[in-house]
C-alpha cells in the first residue's frame, strides 16, 4: 500500500487531538495503522487550555466512595452510577499511565501536590501549576509523533461522516484547509474526539476551534444524542476588553478565592452554604443573578489574601496573563463574568465508547458517557477522556469487536454545481446571530418563550445556511457555521423537552426539579442530513 493510501485508508481514523484523541491514537497504534486528523496544529485543543487538573483519589483521607458521592451530587440525579464508579476506580491507573508517558505533575516536597476545587470534599486534583492541559498535550503529542504507526494530518477539517449502504460508518470526508480539497478517508473504525462547542455561545472560555464538529457530524449521520441541554457555564472568565476567552481556573476558588460585588461585599452566602466552593452551576447562576440585579458588568474574584510568592508559584500562567492587562492579583481583585465552558451532553455512547452508529465511536467532551449527569464536577473531564480512550482501546483489541468490514469504495467528494462564493458576509452575519441568540435566549437562565423564539429563528437560519452550503464551494468557515447551527439546534430541542430545572438547565417556567423526571434527553435527526 502506498503512503498516500495508508494515510487515506488507515485501520483507525481518529478526529481530534485533545487528551482523548491523542490517547486513542497512541493505544490503537498497537493494533494497526492510525490516521489522526486535526483541524489546526496537533496541540491546539480544549485540553491545551485546561488550567485546573485531573481528579483522582490519591490522598490518604480520600476514598473512591467520596469521589463517587461528590460526582453524583454535582450531577443532580442524572449521572449513570455504573459509569461514575468505573471512572473513579480507574483514575489512579490512568494517572500513572500519564506519568509514564512523560506528564510532569506538580509536587510539593517530592509528593504529588493535590489541589481542591469546587464540589470536591477532598484534595484530589493533580495539576501542573495552572497549565495542566498544556503539560498533558506536550507529553502526548511527543509520544504520538514518535509512533511510526500514527500519521498526523494537521490543518485538516472533517466535513461529514461516510456511511455505507448498511448504515455503518466507514470514515469521513476531510478538507485540507490550505487547498480546500476534500478527500474521503476510510477506516475500520472512526473515533470522534473533537471536543466541545463553546463557540456556539457569544462568550466562552473555549478556543476558536470549539465548534462542535464531531457532535454535528454524528447528528447528521443519524446518531443518538443525549442531554444537549446541559451546557456548563464557567463562573469566572476574565472580564477585560482586550482579553479573549481567558479562564480564571476553578482552582483559584479552591485556594480560597472570594467573589465580590463592585462595592467589595461577598454575595455567595445568599445562594449556597458552600459559598465559592459550591458547584459551578450554582456559582454561575448566582453571578448572573447579581449582575442582573445590580446592573454591573462584572463581579470580582479576590485572591489578595495570598502572598505574591504563593500566587506566582501556584498560578504562574494566570498571574502573568492577568498582570499583562494591568491587574496585579496580589493587590487587586480580578474582574470576572460567566462564560460557556463545557458540554455535559454529546453523542450517546456506552461504556466502550460505542455510538448508535456501527463502527463509530466517540470519546472526550464530544461524547455523552453518563459520567457528568446534569452538571460536571470540576476536573472530571480530563479524567473521562483518559478512562474512555482506554476502554475503547480495550474493546477494539478483542477478536470479535471489530470484524473486517465488507469491501467498500467511497464516492469521491462531489461539489455538484457549487461555485466560489463572493458573499462571505452571509457567514459572518449568521455566525454572530447564532452566538448572540444562544447567549440571550438559551444561556444560564431560560424560559419557554425564549426557547420557542430561538428555535423559530434558528429554523430560518438553518435554511439559509443549507442553501449557502450547497450553492457555494465549502470553506472552513461555512463548515464550522453549519456545525454550530446544528449544535445550537440540538441544545434548543433538548432544552424544550426538559420541563424542569435540574443542574445546568435552569428555567424560570419550571423552577423545581421533578420528582418523576425524564432521565436522559435523547434526540436524533430524523429528516436525514442536510
Amino acid at each position: 500500500m502506498t503512503a498516500q493510501n495508508s494515510r487515506h485508508r488507515p485501520d483507525f481514523l481518529v478526529v481530534g487531538s485533545g487528551i482523548a484523541g491523542l490517547l486513542c491514537a497512541h493505544k490503537l497504534a498497537a493494533m494497526g495503522r492510525v490516521t489522526l486528523v486535526t483541524k489546526k496544529e496537533v496541540a491546539e485543543s480544549n485540553t491545551n487550555y485546561a488550567q485546573g487538573g485531573i481528579a483522582a483519589v490519591l490522598g490518604e483521607l480520600d476514598s473512591f466512595q467520596f469521589h463517587v458521592r461528590d460526582t453524583l451530587l454535582a450531577g443532580a440525579g442524572l449521572c449513570a452510577r455504573e459509569v461514575v464508579r468505573l471512572t473513579v476506580a480507574a483514575a489512579p491507573a490512568r494517572v500513572r499511565e500519564l506519568q509514564e508517558l512523560g506528564v510532569r505533575f506538580s509536587e510539593r516536597e517530592s509528593v504529588i501536590d493535590l489541589g481542591l476545587e469546587a464540589g470536591h470534599t477532598h484534595r484530589r486534583i493533580l495539576h501542573a501549576g495552572d497549565i495542566t492541559g498544556r503539560e498533558i498535550e506536550r507529553a502526548l503529542v511527543a509520544e504520538v509523533r514518535r509512533n511510526k504507526n500514527v500519521v498526523l494530518v494537521e490543518n485538516a477539517l472533517a466535513v461529514d461522516l461516510i456511511l455505507d449502504g448498511q448504515g455503518e460508518c466507514r470514515g469521513a470526508y476531510v478538507m485540507d484547509r490550505a487547498s480546500g480539497r476534500i478527500d474521503p478517508f476510510t477506516s475500520r473504525a472512526t473515533v470522534l474526539a473533537t471536543g466541545g462547542a463553546g463557540k456556539v455561545y457569544l462568550y466562552t472560555t473555549n478556543p476558536d476551534i470549539a465548534t462542535g464538529d464531531g457532535m454535528a457530524m454524528a447528528w447528521r449521520a443519524g446518531a443518538k444524542m443525549a442531554n444537549m441541554e446541559f451546557v456548563q457555564f464557567h463562573p469566572t472568565c476574565l472580564y477585560h476588553p482586550l482579553a479573549k476567552n481567558f479562564l480564571l481556573s476553578e482552582a483559584l476558588r479552591g485556594e480560597g478565592g472570594r467573589l465580590l460585588l463592585k462595592d467589595g461585599r461577598r454575595f455567595m452566602g445568599r445562594y449556597d452554604r458552600r459559598l465559592e466552593l459550591a458547584p459551578r452551576d450554582i456559582v454561575a447562576r448566582a453571578i448572573d443573578a447579581e449582575l442582573k440585579r445590580t446592573g454591573d458588568e462584572c463581579v470580582y474574584l479576590d485572591m489578595t489574601h495570598h502572598s505574591r510568592a504563593f500566587l506566582t508559584a501556584r498560578f504562574p500562567n494566570i498571574y502573568a496573563k492577568v498582570l499583562s492587562f494591568g491587574i496585579d492579583m496580589a493587590n487587586a481583585p480580578i474582574p470576572a463574568v460567566p462564560a460557556a465552558h463545557f458540554f455535559c451532553g454529546g453523542v450517546h455512547t456506552d461504556t466502550q465508547a460505542r455510538t448508535s452508529v456501527p463502527r463509530l465511536y466517540a470519546v472526550g467532551e464530544t461524547a455523552h458517557t453518563g459520567l457528568h449527569g446534569a452538571n460536571r464536577l470540576a476536573s472530571n473531564s480530563l479524567l473521562e477522556g483518559c478512562v474512555f480512550a482506554h476502554r475503547l482501546a480495550q474493546h477494539l483489541s478483542s477478536p470479535d469487536a471489530l470484524k473486517p468490514p465488507p469491501a467498500f469504495t467511497p464516492r469521491p467528494w462531489n461539489p455538484g454545481r457549487a461555485v466560489t462564493s463572493d458573499e462571505a458576509v452571509v457567514i459572518s452575519q449568521n455566525w454572530d446571530e447564532i452566538r448572540r441568540l444562544m447567549w440571550n435566549y438559551v444561556g444560564i437562565v431560560r424560559t419557554d418563550k425564549r426557547l420557542d423564539r430561538a428555535l423559530a429563528r434558528l429554523k430560518l437560519l438553518n435554511r439559509e445556511i443549507a442553501e449557502y452550503y450547497w450553492d457555494f464551494l465549502p470553506t472552513p468557515d461555512i463548515i464550522e457555521l453549519r456545525n454550530i447551527a446544528d449544535v445550537a439546534t440540538m441544545v434548543i430541542l433538548s432544552a424544550i423537552k426538559r420541563k424542569e430545572s435540574r443542574g445546568l438547565h435552569y428555567t424560570l417556567d419550571h423552577t423545581k426539579p421533578r420528582r418523576v423526571y425524564r432521565r436522559d434527553t435523547l434526540i436524533r435527526m430524523t429528516a436525514g442530513p442536510r
